[in-house]
Formats: structure tokens, C-alpha cells, sequence
């Protein structure tokens, strides 16, 4: 009789550039990132092309559960519609869910009409509630400060946890609900910034300083940067992920275009 092989839990990213100019020169790959957490598939935040990222890392997008879009901008959803597409085999093969916002759903919809037909359901994402897809949960615990309805994401499967600090101005809420053994988190700043409409509050994107406080607080095992904004690029990401492991005494790793990551080795802090 065969062995079984154990289960893995395994995060792909597609992309690592995030917002605009990081997005329009495609200096840096865009299209979210791919769950694979024991067989269930899971995308998230399909940037502008996922598509093609994940045909480039052969990724089967018939193979995907579900899609979770934390939010409506471009560099998040862009992808939407081709990517239930490509899901549902141009709906000849109907199934799989989509999580969003309201506000990703209603005026201005990321997702065309006909295709809401090729799924098997739509789901709202909001403050303080539960899913589950297959043998995975997720919790979207606090809604972030951001231009538009926005939410990070704590997963779980049975074996382990791990959260996502998608776009957001800091707050101290994000202290109490993204605790998990790994964190992902967008770094779009080096420094925070102060619009000058508004300069005495941060601009709604997390920076370096504000990475480090959430690494330090939040203890994970180990914390992945990714969604870079142009000068975190040109501060060269892995550079400051060694610093923010030497501050903090937790392994930081700046995400590459294309990396894997199998949650089974953050015992030894390496991907």
C-alpha cells in the first residue's frame, strides 16, 4: 500500500510590487499571492497579471476553491474577471466562491455580471466574521483604514495559522487580531508619510517603522514583506528584512517574484 504523504501548507507569490508606479512599470511582478493549505487552493488579491504569473509557475486555476479579494484597487483585483475565467473553465465547469467587500460588489462592480453565474456563491466580507472554505477558515477581524472597505485575513487549517496585513494606515487594532505564526505584510512606505491635505495623518500604507512595531508586538515565527512601493524597491526589500530581523529577533523575509513558501519550516526560520 502506498504511503501517504503528509500535508503541506504553502504560500506561492505571484507578484511582490504594490501600488501605482510600482504597478504601471511592472519593475516588480503583480497578481496577489496562491494558497495551497493541504490540497485547498486559495488566491488572493489578483493584481494585474496573475494570470499570466500563475501559468508561468504552472499553477492550474481550475484547481482554485476560492478567490479573496482584501479590496477593490486595481493593484488587488485587476485580475478578478479573468481569473474566474480561467477557474471555472470558461464556465463550463461552474463552482468556487468569491469573497469581497460590499464595496467591490456594488457601484463600479470588480466583477462582471455573467461571470457571478459561473460561481457557486459570492460572499461579503465583513468586520468581525467567519468562513470556511474546505478544511480552511478564515476570519476577517477588523475593518483597516484605507481609501476604500478593506480587510486583512486570518487563515487557519489544522495545522497551522498565519495572517495577512493587506493595505492599511497603522492602528493599534491591527495589535490585537493578526497574532499567528507567520504574518504577511504590504510594505508600500520607508517612512510613513503625511499628505499635504492632511499632514497630520499617515498616509494609508504601511512603512518600515510601523513593520517593525507589529513584528516586535506580534512575536510571530516568522513575518514574509511583500507589495512593495517604488523606494522600498530601491531600498532593496532584503536588505531591510535583515535589519528587521536584527531589530526585532524574528526572521523577516522579503518576498520574491515567484517564491514559495511551505509553512511546515518556520520552525528553522528558512523559506
Amino acid at each position: 500500500m502506498a504511503e501517504t504523504q503528509p500535508l503541506t501548507d504553502t504560500i506561492t507569490f505571484l507578484g511582490t510590487g504594490g501600488a501605482r508606479f510600482m504597478i504601471i512599470t511592472q519593475l516588480l511582478a503583480s497578481g496577489g499571492f496562491w494558497l495551497n493549505l493541504g490540497g485547498t487552493e486559495i488566491l488572493v488579491d489578483p493584481g494585474p497579471g496573475c494570470i499570466v504569473q500563475a501559468t508561468k509557475r504552472k499553477l492550474n486555476a481550475e484547481h482554485l476553491s476560492a478567490i479573496i479579494l482584501s479590496h477593490r484597487h486595481l493593484d488587488h483585483s485587476a485580475d478578478t474577471n479573468i481569473m474566474v475565467e480561467a477557474m471555472t473553465n470558461g464556465g463550463m465547469n461552474q463552482h468556487g466562491q468569491l469573497f469581497a467587500p460590499l464595496d467591490a460588489l456594488d457601484f463600479e462592480p470588480v466583477i462582471y455580471s455573467y461571470l457571478r453565474g459561473y460561481l457557486d456563491s459570492v460572499e461579503l466580507l465583513q468586520e468581525g466574521k467567519c468562513y470556511s472554505v474546505g478544511d480552511v477558515s478564515f476570519a476577517t477581524p477588523v475593518r483597516h483604514i484605507h481609501r476604500v472597505e478593506t480587510y486583512g485575513i486570518v487563515f487557519k487549517t489544522p495545522r497551522h495559522t498565519f495572517s495577512y496585513i493587506t493595505d492599511t494606515r497603522y492602528f493599534d487594532g491591527l495589535l490585537k487580531h493578526y497574532a499567528a505564526e507567520l504574518l504577511i505584510m504590504n510594505l508600500v512606505f520607508l517612512e510613513p508619510r503625511y499628505p499635504s491635505d492632511n499632514p497630520l495623518t499617515p498616509a494609508d500604507h504601511l512603512s518600515v517603522p510601523d513593520a517593525e512595531r507589529l513584528i516586535k508586538e506580534l512575536k510571530p515565527k516568522a513575518a514574509i514583506l511583500t507589495h512593495f512601493g517604488m523606494n522600498v524597491w530601491r531600498a532593496q526589500p532584503w536588505k531591510i528584512a535583515e535589519w528587521l530581523t536584527e531589530r526585532t529577533g524574528v526572521k523577516v523575509i522579503a518576498a520574491r517574484d515567484g517564491m514559495k513558501f511551505d509553512l511546515g519550516t518556520m520552525d528553522g526560520g528558512k523559506e
